[in-house]
């Protein structure tokens, strides 16, 4: 209202009589609390002959203008009332005030908030409520955490209020603590309390607290509360308790729309696709009204389980019903088609949307291509959003860095910057795991460190950079970062963290206390948890603890079949790994090349050729799975390793393409084993074209010349290797006492204890010949008088390590020891004599295979 308006008013006021007044003001403010379209009211307020300048039509307006959300009218008219000098109350206060909270409204919030200071309403309990709900939706939490704790007298309203700052600011644990207090303070919660503490526990993850609160709604008979039992759903929902949710939501007397779409969600959410789906059939028939949410849902449950004619369906309807403009549908129905690989429908569906496409659908579009390996058009089309003007943002750049090797990590990377999006989470944690696929972990590591807010899948993303690194150490590092930091591991941070200690050089109480840790979170029995673990059992030497998980698991992937069948291929238990074989082929499960990798495995390191020779043409013609190098490396090495040497040249010769290093090595070493010359030869000189600066080749060629007492060859290859600058890979092995990993070479004196190891090794010597040894001296391929050849099998690092951690551990205690090299043949004698003279079990892994020696036998079956 302007200066004119005012003066006019008051000439008006002087000049009816009172009885006039009382009566045409009554009539017009009953008028104008029941006519029916609000946006009359200012009319009639100015029709009015004479105005209550008491300030109560003004507030009554102010109060109708709020209750029909009609907020800038609304605050535009206080503005006036404050203008014309008019009283006003604490309700008006607190009415306006929320208004200011509706429309993010600070500044006049705070000049409003200073009013109320100046005239002594900041102590009114609904203004205070209303300046809780103002700050936490504007200038922080803090701000209305003062306002809170200057409150004299708090209610239930107020804090319920504060509750629902701290949910929506996503501070849960606060919002919990605040609860907590209430109780103690005696203040009863109602239903709107619950409701938001339970939206907190949900976001927090705190299942065991929500579940105390549950009982707390029945104690106080808001059970059939419907908003409640909303909240209800949505925790347990959250919590991965589907069953408890569905319980909730059966029991429910009164369902809105809000009930059905939040149980068809968590339904979805949680893997129950079809469920969810035939739930959506039931919520049709009730009659409650379909909205653009629920619709989203069911197409994110129709995108899971690839279901194509459901999904055109959902899209007549959504076309019917005028939503197909919603962004978040259409986005849904690209997911859904792309998903289901119908890559046209969705290029249609994207072009009929052109001039209303946003950066969200362009790049569902280049995901979908990227899924669908179409990685040249979902580039093109990148660079097209670019020509057109659409600025990429985080989720861009991660989803076309799962582009990679195609797309350069290093140019999104530069982009990255350019745009201010590196330190975003979904960014830097695309960025790392391609850094990490690159084995550039110097780079990973810095990406994720500029990452300003790191989520699990950031954490558990580096831990899986490191696990494929094999760098177990480090792993073990972030993890412990991630634990200080106070971040709740889930599923996929312990499997990322268990691969990682299934390194070979991990330490193996490692992965033990991780399976703990595993355990007392809850997540030992969920699939990926239970398959890393038989991986990692299985490749740490403990086969039986591999064999354990893997009868407890309710679930089975084909990662869990794959761990298990190599786990024992590995350990020499051949037939035991058939017979896992067989029973996966009695279910009728899918198979794959690895499958077949571990059951030739298994034979070669048996020695069943013949069951090799027939899995692998049933892999072959009855499977229909083409063989990599891989499969066509173990047959050779099969055939090799049962000396059937020309049976393996013709089978490398009919090869569909020409032999790798590993096929030529695999030949090369059995060539040495069964001193075949000729053969030998052939396989040293295409090894040696191939991989010039393989040790190996020059290695195993001349230790086959030694063992054939030709040192005058042998002397040539040490002469060409020299030559070549090519430098022997020292025989090494490893040993694990009380989480501390030892290391030894041959003829090693430099550990502290070195004079107690060779000691016990002298003492051993004597109790070995006692037992019958006798040193086999062809294993020591140096032309040396035969007592040197004995002090040279006497100092090889197996035997260190093994005497170190005989005298390093109570008696009875298993020995596990890692040699980068294949054992000596001489020491695997020893390791079988000792194993039943000191009473031990000493697992050995070199680098072909596990040896178990227990009571004077190995696993191998004297088949290595």
């Amino acid at each position: 209202m302007n200066l004119q308006k005012i003066k006019s008013f008051r000439k008006l006021q002087r000049c009816y009589h009172n009885q006039y007044h009382y009566s045409h003001s009554s009539a017009s403010s009953i008028e104008l609390e029941f006519h029916a379209d609000l946006k009359d009211a200012p009319y009639l307020f100015d029709k009015m002959p004479h105005r209550d300048f008491s300030g109560s039509n003004h507030n009554h307006l102010l109060f109708e203008y709020a209750r029909t959300n009609n907020n800038a009218q609304a605050l535009k008219h206080f503005i006036g009332i404050r203008r014309l000098g008019l009283p006003v109350n604490g309700a008006s206060f607190s009415c306006v005030l929320k208004i200011c909270g509706s429309l993010c409204d600070q500044i006049i919030g705070k000049q409003i908030h200073c009013d109320c200071i100046k005239y002594g309403f900041v102590e009114d309990v609904s203004v205070g409520t209303s300046l809780i709900d103002l700050y936490t939706k504007t200038e922080g939490v803090w701000m209305a955490e003062l306002v809170f704790d200057e409150m004299p007298d708090r209610n239930v309203v107020s804090s319920t209020s504060m509750l629902t700052g701290y949910s929506l600011r996503g501070l849960h644990d606060r919002a919990v603590e605040l609860f907590l207090q209430m109780q103690m303070e005696g203040i009863k919660p109602n239903p709107f309390t619950f409701a938001t503490v339970l939206g907190a526990l949900a976001g927090s993850g705190a299942v065991v607290k929500g579940m105390q609160v549950h009982s707390m709604v029945v104690k106080f008979g808001f059970e059939l509360t419907t908003y409640v039992c909303n909240a209800l759903i949505s925790m347990y929902s959250k919590s991965g308790m589907i069953r408890c949710a569905k319980a909730v939501f059966d029991d429910m007397e009164a369902r809105d729309a809000v009930s059905w779409n939040g149980m068809v969600a968590g339904l979805v959410t949680n893997g129950h696709d079809l469920v969810g789906l035939d739930l959506f059939h039931k919520m049709r028939l009730s009659g409650v009204k379909l909205t653009q949410a629920i619709f989203v849902t069911i197409l994110k449950a129709c995108a899971n389980i690839k279901e194509i004619v459901f999904t055109k369906q959902i899209h007549c309807v959504v076309s019917k019903n005028g939503m197909e403009s919603d962004p978040n549908l259409r986005t849904a129905l690209m997911v859904s088609y792309t998903k289901c690989s119908e890559m046209d429908d969705t290029l249609k569906l994207f072009r009929t949307m052109k001039g209303v496409n946003n950066v969200v659908t362009w790049t569902a579009m280049i995901g979908g291509l990227i899924q669908n390996r179409d990685i040249d058009k979902a580039v093109d089309l990148y660079c097209q959003m670019c020509r057109e003007g659409v600025k990429p943002n985080e989720f861009t750049y991660s989803t076309l860095l799962a582009a990679h090797p195609t797309v350069s990590v290093f140019q999104i990377h530069a982009q990255s910057i350019k745009t201010n999006y590196e330190s975003s989470t979904s960014v830097g944690t695309a960025l790392l795991d391609g850094y990490m696929k690159m084995g550039n972990n110097n780079d990973a590591i810095k990406v994720f460190e500029r990452v300003e807010e790191k989520d699990i899948v950031t954490w558990s993303a580096i831990l899986a950079g490191y696990a494929q690194l094999g760098d177990a150490d480090g792993a073990v590092r972030v993890f412990r970062q991630l634990a200080n930091d106070g971040v709740r591991p889930n599923e996929y941070t312990f499997s990322s963290i268990l691969n990682a200690c299934a390194s070979p050089m991990a330490a193996i109480e490692h992965g033990k206390q991780f399976h703990a840790g595993a355990i007392k979170e809850n997540y030992n029995n969920t699939l990926c948890v239970s398959s890393a673990l038989v991986t990692m059992y299985a490749k740490r030497g403990n086969i039986e603890s591999a064999n354990k998980v893997f009868e407890r698991q309710t679930e089975r992937d084909l990662v869990s079949w794959n761990s298990v069948i190599s786990g024992y291929a590995q350990h020499g238990y051949g037939k035991k790994a058939l017979e896992i074989f067989e029973k996966m082929r009695e279910e009728n499960l899918k198979m794959d090349g690895i499958t077949f990798i571990g059951v030739i495995t298994a034979c070669t390191h048996a020695g069943l050729v013949n069951e090799g020779e027939r899995y692998f043409n049933m892999m072959l013609n009855d499977l229909n799975i083409d063989p990599t190098p891989e499969h066509y490396s173990c047959m050779v090495d099969m055939y090799s390793r049962a000396g059937l040497l020309e049976k393996a040249m013709v089978f490398i010769n009919d090869m569909p393409f020409p032999a790798g290093v590993t096929i030529w090595r695999s030949l090369l070493a059995a060539c040495r084993v069964h001193k075949n010359l000729e053969i030998g030869k052939l396989a040293g000189d295409k090894l040696m074209s191939l991989k010039p600066q393989d040790s190996a080749a020059y290695v195993l060629l001349s230790n086959l010349y030694a063992t054939a007492g030709n040192w005058q060859e042998r002397s040539k290859v040490r002469k060409l290797m020299d030559e070549r600058s090519v430098r022997k890979e020292a025989g090494c092995s490893w040993i694990e006492i009380k989480n501390k990993t030892y290391s030894f070479v041959a003829g090693d004196t430099s550990h502290s204890s070195s004079d107690l190891i060779y000691l016990k090794l002298k003492e051993l010597g004597l109790r070995l010949r006692d037992a019958g040894y006798l040193p086999d001296v062809n294993y020591v391929l140096h032309d040396v008088e035969d007592e040197h050849k004995e002090d040279i099998l006497f100092g090889h690092s197996e035997r260190l390590a093994v005497a170190f951690g005989l005298i390093s551990t109570p008696p009875g205690t298993l020995l596990q020891i890692v040699k980068n090299l294949r054992v000596c043949g001489d020491c695997h004698t020893v390791f079988k004599l000792i194993s039943r003279i000191e009473e031990r079990e000493i697992i050995v892994r070199d680098s072909n295979r596990f040896h178990h020696f227990k009571d004077g036998v190995c696993s191998c079956g004297e088949y290595w």
